[in-house]
């Protein structure tokens, strides 16, 4: 891996709508909301879709559909991607012909809110230092409703310099925004985020489960103990939806395993190998496995429920 060298001044020309050209890849069901907030803000978004037929909202909204993300990569100052799976992010950010990397400006800068591995991203650092580009890991926490709110959680890893050059364009999609480290360093906070998300989604579907055999109103329960050390924002952005059987996606369940896998599989290189041993998160990437057995990969992770639903009988 090459080396991250620091700017030693910020980085020039500061962002505006009205000099900034945006692309846009990934317009799911948080990419949709994000891409949406920055029109709102004044820039001016060329986006690529694989399936264009996704695309028509914001194209509505007035954003630009390019043939390719290497055309789009062509004629943006920042390109930023929110995609499924880090193979996703390979193909559509490191292809030599059709790739953002072999379409982007010198200086140019690509930020990936994809939830993805660290390697891949120190990867994609150093593909794009050599190519005179910067890049940045900037995965994000706050399903849809942070996305449509502007309230997410964003972890930055790359330049600081250039982190700090985003930081407003990164603040009207997120209330919270962390610069962690080098390339990677977002990536690996996002990981330990989504094993402490997975294990508050298995607490709070045991709870709501043991609750309804206990007898208990689970609207009341939940009320109860919310300002409690039980209290979480899990509970707060799901607890609801769990009750009233709305499993509708904000994150999918297929993600879940996804991201638990590439913090159970951690292992930090070096002289002697480390494995990171996770036993929670391994449980709850099982379950999450189930989920996605039982045809449920595209609902949202408070479906977990459903899984020890299913294991009690109910």
């Amino acid at each position: 891996m090459g080396t991250q060298p620091e700017r030693s001044t910020t980085y020039p020309t500061p962002t505006s709508p009205s000099t900034t050209k945006i692309g846009w890849i990934g317009i799911g069901i948080m990419g949709e909301s994000m891409a949406s907030r920055l029109i709102s803000a004044g820039y001016s978004l060329t986006i690529f879709a694989r399936n264009p037929i996704k695309s028509t909202i914001l194209q509505s909204l007035g954003a630009t559909l390019a043939n390719s993300p290497a055309d789009l990569a062509q004629s943006s100052d920042i390109v930023f991607t929110m995609l499924g799976h880090p193979q996703d992010v390979r193909q559509i950010v490191l292809d030599k012909q059709t790739g953002v990397l072999s379409g982007l400006r010198s200086d140019g800068v690509m930020v990936d809110h994809t939830s993805s591995h660290p390697g891949l991203a120190k990867e994609i650092y150093d593909f794009a230092r050599d190519s005179n580009c910067w890049s940045v890991d900037a995965p994000v926490s706050g399903g849809d409703f942070g996305a449509k709110n502007g309230n997410l959680a964003i972890f930055a890893g790359g330049d600081r310099n250039v982190v700090e050059w985003l930081m407003p364009i990164l603040r009207i999609m997120g209330s919270k925004v962390t610069y962690m480290g080098e390339a990677g360093s977002g990536q690996s906070c996002k990981i330990g985020n989504q094993i402490i998300v997975g294990a508050n989604l298995l607490g709070l579907s045991e709870g709501l489960v043991f609750a309804e055999k206990a007898g208990l109103d689970k609207r009341k329960w939940v009320e109860a103990i919310r300002g409690g050390a039980a209290g979480s924002m899990v509970m707060e952005l799901y607890g609801k939806r769990m009750i009233e059987r709305d499993f509708k996606a904000g994150g999918f369940a297929e993600y879940m395993v996804k991201d638990m896998g590439m913090g159970v599989n951690f292992v930090e290189g070096g002289d002697d190998d480390e494995v990171v041993v996770l036993l929670g998160a391994s449980l709850t990437k099982q379950l999450f496995s189930g989920m996605v057995a039982n045809g449920d990969g595209k609902l949202g992770t408070q479906g977990l429920i459903s899984v020890i639903e299913r294991i009690n009988g109910i």
